[in-house]
């Protein structure tokens, strides 16, 4: 072709129909190919990829540890109970994963595999949409989808325009318009297109869907003809055409390079409050671990270094024993210790929290209050990792347009040639005048209201709806032709706004067709020739174009904020509109301020000369373009001022008030000036009448800045007793912010509310992270509706996005979305305070129930020695996190309602019991920590005194093992820790009682089968019948007295907090029941039924004695017969006084007696 490869690195040539210069030294570039890949696994590196994921979360890694040395050293546990576990909580994950990658697989070969044409020497050939290549040329038909990024090369419109709808990208439902270049919109068939000869040079792949810099050379009769490219001429993947029969176009992004892939990429991880407060419990659990077997190491050492504790002959150390290190054998039993205890750090609980957190997350979306109907929108949960943080909100970041008001739009006043205009039935009528005839048609306007007008009507990016055009098919007609039924459409609901005033008083915008702006004028059709249009950016906070009049002037027309386009105007009534301005937005309207400059033929071609340079730069381009937007829009004349009202939501009032009483403060911070974000903080409440208004305004120096400062400063600590509100505009922030960050922190505390105006979506963004890096560390949250929003929405602790009008970037990019503002209040009041009282308990609950569990463990060292046998049966120390103690807390962290949710929105005030972590600080931590140790030594010590110091409780002679007392303990413990939850719920459903009760009745039913108490074989009989026969020795005298004064204690109690001697009680009851099954054949004391002095609802823990003592044979040793002949004495580890059998034969040693011997 002749084209040389250009060398930029930082953009990419894309040959058109890949017809690459025809040098042997030109090596075609490598693009991606245009599959997309959501899928995070394949099949084969799926186990060892989830794997390696999942082990990396410190909880996870830490009990493989665990796992890998219960394998590598002798320790006291099996290590399925470790292990198991682990397994569970990785498979359930794994297989969570894995099916969630399943169904994007599925979609991605269902998009991959879609059929698509492409133009092969110059025919239309079918294919794949995984097959299209950078620089293919792809046909698409009208409703269907863009397989990848193309730049449009022609349409089946003359002008090569086309239409499309974004709203699988950004949630825009309006229809935009793309265009070809002239020179390429001929073009309209496969034939025609494979003649074209060009280049495309773009810059390389990025995630901004509403940018593009590149240019188009097109080589025509050996001259190369230079084009740029912009946002409106590439048309991105996933959008879809409308109202165009089809398109032509070139293959620049493909593949997972398409802007559409590169926002698949997650946000920054947030981690909330609670997640942080659980990693420092589990700190603080790792070190009580650490501790605990250390200790149990040294007075292990400390015992076996007494001479009077050496080991028995059958238990000496070997020669090798002898000679090993030390220092190993010392970190062997270290690591053994640490095995046994390692069941205080609960692995379940990372899962229990992210069941939690996805099944709870349903709620919000689920909850008909935050349904809002007109538009049929439910809330919407992109993430759940944050649940709990909608309960600890502190500060409150809105948006005013389209999040406190309606962003629907409304002409109400004007101002032309320094004269207020209002609309009266269609008219512009000055403020003051009289009508005669109301109801007659504009005839006439003047020359001033008439060029007004005329720029309103044409400085705009208005689209016009053709599907509702008679007759007009495919392509548009004009005046004359065209039916007055159709709507337009734009971007921005201001300039809908205004084009739709415009056409109501007698200049009406009729369209666009290529290059040919068409506007009818009190009946008379115009048409001006559209030259340049300079687009709105939020620096110069205005847009313009420059259009040829049809009598062939250049003109200017712009729009945009007062302080844009004022301080650029040079004549005009430029005071008087500056009053009126500030008198519109004292009434709450928006302002535009509208103005026009002609240029002479030489002026207009300097101007077309540096556009162009400027356009068709690859590098700095931006740059570029504001040097020469600068330079155009200056000398202005001023044509008036629109003033358009936005109305506040439904409300907004109450809602901001709600968010006050609970503690919340609130701050608006919006791109409009002045006067106008004032009269709308008062007339929503942000602002009240009583509250005195200071301000930070239009500060020009550091200096001045500083100054006001501190006097604002004295005025707050002087008038400390009445409410202050604060109105800071941009400019006068930045300046605070770089010298007098910490002043203007201060003034900002002591406000009750603040309003920063003509703000910058960065300045929005360095707002929030100034209050969330500030010393207290509040929590943020920051709600907004356009994609001006998205910086503070992403910097805040929780982003909300609500569903308005312009567009869905902020829903998109949010974490949380609801239809309205006034969702806020029930979002934060009601679900952030279940959603944080679940969590906040399911935390504590769970260290405190593994607390209870360790603890009797770490204490039975004391009685064997630290000999490091374990107290609990293996399978119990497997099963208690997974299945006896893990449903009923489940279900009390989704369905607790310890509150009415009436009562947390009419009394918002309850909110502010739970903020700043108030049930994760170090009082509840300490609270629950405190109470599992307490019950864990009354499960202990209750369960050792009722034994009491007979070693032979049985007739035959035989004793209770160490499995009896462990299971004795554990089963109280099982009971009293899920009678605690019971205790602690408000709100029960048919759940909570089926898991609740279903949990106890598991575990007994459980244990009786593993147990041996049910025996399947018919012909052996069962042994815990023999054994309940042959019970004898206990003094019933003594029982008696024990129970009486138990009960006269529990009486005493069960007036106070029933949840706090719960677990006392449960062990005092055991003598009396004890009792009962010991005497059973006596007809004089036969038990039949319960005391009639002991309440009913104090014999709960009276069942879990009737199981310990018949479920007995946890070693799974049978009794081979009545005279006590059973298993061979085994030895515990290093040198444990017990036996590994459960029931002792009459010469083995029970741990418990001897030491009280000793």
């Amino acid at each position: 072709m002749g084209f040389d490869p250009p060398n930029h690195s930082e953009t990419r040539t894309v040959y058109v129909a890949n017809k690459y210069p025809q040098h042997d030294h030109y090596v075609p570039p490598k693009f991606a190919d245009n599959r997309i890949i959501s899928s995070k696994y394949t099949v084969l590196n799926f186990i060892p990829k989830n794997l390696f994921e999942q082990f990396r979360r410190i909880a996870n890694f830490y009990f493989l540890i665990i796992f890998l040395v219960q394998l590598m050293i002798d320790t006291p546990t099996s290590p399925i109970t470790s292990g198991l576990p682990l397994f569970f909580v990785i498979t359930v994950t794994a297989i969570k994963q894995g099916y969630e990658d399943w169904l994007r697989h599925k979609a991605d070969n269902e998009v991959n595999g879609a059929p698509v044409y492409v133009v092969r020497s110059g025919h239309l050939v079918k294919t794949r949409s995984k097959n299209i290549r950078v620089g293919d040329i792809v046909r698409v038909a009208k409703d269907e989808t863009f397989p990848a990024d193309l730049v449009l090369l022609s349409s089946d419109r003359p002008d090569g325009s086309c239409h499309i709808t974004t709203a699988s990208l950004d949630g825009e439902t309006n229809l935009k318009t793309h265009f070809a270049v002239q020179e390429t919109a001929v073009l309209q068939s496969a034939a025609n297109l494979h003649t074209l000869s060009a280049v495309i040079e773009c810059q390389q792949p990025e995630a901004d869907l509403y940018r593009f810099v590149g240019r188009l050379t097109i080589r025509q009769h050996s001259e190369d003809i230079v084009r740029s490219l912009g946002p409106d001429n590439l048309l991105l993947r996933g959008a879809r055409l409308k109202n165009t029969k089809e398109i032509f176009g070139v293959a620049v992004y493909t593949g997972m390079e398409a802007k559409m892939a590169l926002n698949y990429k997650s946000k920054s991880q947030k981690r909330s409050a609670v997640e942080k407060s659980m990693n420092s419990f589990l700190l603080v659990y790792l070190i009580i671990l650490l501790f605990e077997a250390i200790l149990s190491t040294i007075l292990k050492y400390a015992w076996q270094a007494e001479e009077k504790w050496d080991e028995p002959w059958y238990n000496q150390k070997t020669e090798h024993d002898r000679n090993s290190s030390k220092i190993l054998k010392f970190i062997s039993d270290f690591l053994a210790f640490l095995v046994l205890y390692n069941f205080i750090i609960p692995i379940s609980l990372y899962v229990t929290v992210e069941m939690q957190k996805f099944l709870g997350s349903f709620f919000i979306g689920w909850d008909l209050d935050l349904y809002h109907e007109e538009s049929n929108q439910r809330a919407q949960v992109n993430t759940s990792d944050l649940n709990e943080e909608l309960g600890q909100v502190e500060y409150v970041f809105t948006d005013k347009t389209g999040t406190l008001t309606e962003n629907e739009m409304q002409f109400r006043e004007c101002s032309v040639n320094g004269i207020k205009y209002k609309e009266i039935n269609c008219k512009l009528v000055p403020e003051g005048v009289t009508m005669d005839f109301p109801d007659a048609p504009t005839t006439s306007l003047s020359m001033e209201e008439e060029l007004f007008l005329k720029a309103v009507s044409l400085c705009h990016t208005v689209q016009i709806s053709y599907d509702q055009i008679d007759g007009c098919g495919d392509g548009l007609r004009f005046a004359n032709g065209m039916s007055n039924q159709f709507e337009y459409y734009a971007s921005s609901p201001d300039e809908k706004a205004l084009v739709e005033a415009s056409r109501r008083m007698g200049v009406a915008f009729n369209g666009i067709h290529g290059e040919i702006m068409e506007i009818k004028c009190l009946g008379k059709l115009e048409r001006y020739k559209l030259l340049h249009v300079l687009e709105f950016d939020a620096n110069r906070r205005q847009m313009s174009v420059i259009v040829e009049s049809p009598s062939g002037e250049k003109i200017l027309f712009t729009k945009g904020a007062e302080s844009s386009v004022l301080c650029n105007a040079k004549l005009g009534e430029i005071d008087r509109t500056r009053i009126h301005v500030d008198e519109f937005a004292s009434k709450g309207l928006r302002t535009l301020c509208i103005a026009y400059r002609k240029f002479s033929p030489e002026e207009y071609n300097e101007i077309d000369q540096r556009l162009h340079e400027a356009k068709t730069a690859l590098q700095q381009r931006e740059e570029r373009l504001a040097d020469v937007f600068n330079f155009i829009e200056r000398d202005l004349v001023m044509l008036g001022a629109t003033g358009v009202e936005d109305k506040l939501q439904d409300k907004v009032h109450e809602t901001i008030e709600a968010l006050r009483v609970a503690g919340i403060k609130v701050w608006v911070l919006t791109g409009d000036k002045h006067e106008t974000a004032v009269s709308v903080s008062l007339s929503c409440g942000h602002f009240h009448r009583n509250m005195n208004i200071l301000e930070l305004v239009q500060q020009k120096t550091d200096r001045e800045c500083a100054e006001q400062l501190s006097q604002l400063a004295r005025r707050l600590r002087e008038d400390h007793v009445i409410q202050h509100g604060l109105v800071v505009d941009g400019a006068s922030l930045s300046l605070a912010l770089r010298e007098h960050e910490k002043l203007f922190m201060e003034v900002c505390r002591n406000c009750s509310a603040v309003l920063c105006c003509r703000m910058a979506p960065l300045q929005k963004a360095k707002v929030v992270r100034l209050l969330k890096t500030s010393p207290e560390k509040p929590i943020t949250l920051a709600v907004g509706d356009g994609a001006n929003d998205v910086s503070m929405i992403q910097e805040a602790h929780v982003g909300i996005g609500i569903m308005g009008k312009e567009g869905r970037q902020a829903v998109r990019n949010s974490d949380y979305a609801i239809a309205r503002f006034k969702f806020l209040s029930k979002l934060l009041l009601v679900h952030g305070h279940y959603y944080y009282i679940r969590i906040a308990t399911l935390v504590q609950y769970f260290f405190y129930k593994n607390v209870c569990f360790i603890t009797p463990q770490f204490l039975y060292q004391f009685y064997c020695l630290f000999s490091q046998q374990t107290l609990y049966d293996s399978v119990y120390l497997t099963l208690y996190n997974i299945c006896f103690t893990s449903l009923p807390i489940l279900m009390y962290s989704l369905f607790e309602q310890h509150v009415h949710p009436h009562v947390l929105q009419s009394k918002p005030g309850l909110y502010r019991d739970i903020s700043k972590n108030a049930l994760l600080g170090f009082k509840p931590f300490l609270y629950w920590t405190l109470l599992g140790f307490g019950h864990a030594f009354v499960f202990f010590f209750g369960s050792y005194f009722l034994m009491g110091e007979d070693t032979s409780l049985l007739g035959n002679g035989q004793m209770f093992g160490n499995w009896t007392f462990g299971t004795l303990v554990f089963t109280v413990m099982v009971i009293t820790v899920t009678m605690k939850m019971a205790l602690e719920t408000h709100f029960w459903t048919w759940i909570n009682h089926f898991v609740t009760w279903g949990s106890i009745a598991f575990y007994f039913i459980f244990s009786l089968f593993y147990g041996g108490i049910i025996c399947l074989i018919p012909q052996q009989k069962p042994w815990s019948t023999e054994s309940f026969q042959s019970i004898r020795g206990i003094s019933l005298l003594k029982v008696r007295r024990r129970v009486q004064k138990n009960f006269q204690g529990i009486r005493y109690t069960m007036y106070f907090k029933t949840s706090d001697w719960l677990g006392f009680c449960c062990p005092l009851g055991y003598s009396s029941l004890v009792t009962r099954l010991c005497l059973i054949e006596e007809p004089s004391i036969a038990w039949v039924g319960p005391p009639s002095r002991a309440p009913l609802k104090e014999l709960w823990p009276l069942i879990g004695c009737a199981l310990c003592v018949t479920s007995a044979r946890m070693g799974r040793n049978h009794i081979k017969d009545a005279a006590g002949t059973g298993p061979e004495l085994g030895v515990g580890r290093r040198g444990s006084c017990l036996g590994r059998n459960d029931w002792g034969a009459p010469g083995s040693l029970s741990c418990l007696p001897l030491v009280r011997s000793l």
